[in-house]
């Protein structure tokens, strides 16, 4: 993947700024999961540690972030569903335990797993607005599985954790703050180059060697917990019609 270009999907598209990969997800409508874009999302982490990246930034489009998975393919049928929810959970494993820092430019909305991907991110970087931010699953039919579930468990507020995980409430970005989704709220214009400004800090400030050893011992117990529930997480998935 060189700069400018996109993998496998025309949503995704990665260029290398300096130290920083930057990834820009525009799909021109709700910026939803399909294969393809999973895909191309893994395309460009792997250019990212091709090209010597220390930090990654993921940008949304103006007003979504990401809507989630494809509904078209999460209702066709279980065996569509699960397929696709696998895809979603390797590439949120892949963003959680990756060995540089990922960054994300949260633009707009941020739902289902689209807020899987805030709470596998290092850095939250959301626009201020009336978006959405949350796990609406239980609401719309669908169990929230494992892997996200050990993701919200490690990233949310203890206190906000039955809240946004059972109850399925969805908060907007300042409320998303205190419930762990974000770290900062911006202006929508800002939200890309306060993104790429906290990427580049990251970039240069910390060790990579140091950094990886590190991201193993913070996260290496709750990837090894994903890795082992994954084939029965995903067995287990059912969607329930509303």
């Amino acid at each position: 993947m060189s700069d400018g270009t996109a993998a496998t999907d025309p949503a995704i598209r990665y260029q290398l700024d300096g130290d920083v990969a930057v990834v820009y997800f525009d799909d021109g409508k709700a910026n939803v999961l399909t294969h393809s874009v999973i895909e191309a999302l893994h395309a460009a982490l792997g250019a990212a540690e091709s090209d010597g990246a220390r930090a990654v930034a993921i940008i949304g489009r103006p007003g979504k972030f990401c809507a989630g998975f494809d509904l078209s393919v999460m209702t066709a049928g279980p065996d569509q569903a699960r397929d696709l929810l696998r895809a979603g959970a390797v590439l949120g494993r892949r963003i959680y335990t990756f060995p540089v820092p990922v960054l994300l430019g949260a633009t707009g909305h941020a739902l289902a797993m689209g807020a899987i991907l805030l709470m596998a991110a290092d850095v939250r970087i959301g626009a201020d607005g009336p978006f959405k931010i949350g796990l609406p699953e239980v609401e719309i039919g669908m169990p929230l599985p494992r892997f996200a579930v050990e993701l919200a468990r490690d990233r949310l507020s203890p206190r906000y954790f039955v809240p946004a995980t059972q109850h399925a409430v969805v908060t907007t970005p300042a409320e998303a703050i205190g419930v762990g989704f974000l770290d900062r709220v911006v202006a929508p214009d800002d939200v890309e180059a306060t993104t790429l400004s906290a990427a580049r800090d990251l970039a240069d400030r910390l060790q990579p060697a140091p950094f990886v050893l590190t991201r193993e011992n913070c996260r290496g117990g709750v990837a090894a917990i994903i890795d082992d529930a994954l084939d029965a997480d995903m067995a287990a998935f059912t969607v329930q019609p509303t």
